[in-house]
């Protein structure tokens, strides 16, 4: 497995597909919720990807919340390659990404169901009630990143 920043267009596309497959084709997540203004270029945000021997199985992006805080967002595993630890491989990837640039802390909108996950790696759940996110229920996570 690998796990990069993306930076060409052709990365982008590969993440975008898995980001349809995992949220609208499986969750029926509208398109249109799904693609936003972050996803217009590989420089918008930073965007990852993992590929196994070439083919994209994992993306997640992350931007900007507010000063020193990151916001993990999209973070998507194809089901076949779902409890191989891949999730997890692309989470720290942003969160070091994120870390070596200054940023002091992570949040994140995690689906109900995603929550123990995201506890194992540290974050904690910080919103009062759960909320809905694209017709899913989400709480808001946090992790202290130094």
């Amino acid at each position: 497995m690998e796990c990069k920043l993306v930076t060409e267009q052709s990365e982008l596309e590969q993440g975008l597909a898995v980001r349809m497959e995992v949220f609208v084709m499986e969750q029926g997540v509208a398109p249109e919720e799904e693609v936003d203004e972050y996803d217009a270029s590989p420089s918008a945000c930073r965007h990852f990807l993992v590929t196994d021997g070439g083919k994209a199985v994992a993306a997640a992006r992350w931007k900007t919340f507010e000063p020193g805080v990151a916001k993990l967002q999209r973070i998507a595993v194809r089901l076949p390659y779902r409890g191989r630890s891949i999730g997890r491989l692309i989470v720290l990837a942003m969160e070091q990404d994120a870390a070596a640039r200054g940023y002091e802390r992570a949040i994140l909108d995690a689906q109900c169901s995603a929550e123990p996950f995201y506890e194992k790696l540290g974050y904690t759940t910080i919103s009062a009630e759960p909320f809905y996110d694209a017709g899913i229920l989400h709480v808001r996570m946090s992790k202290a990143l130094r």
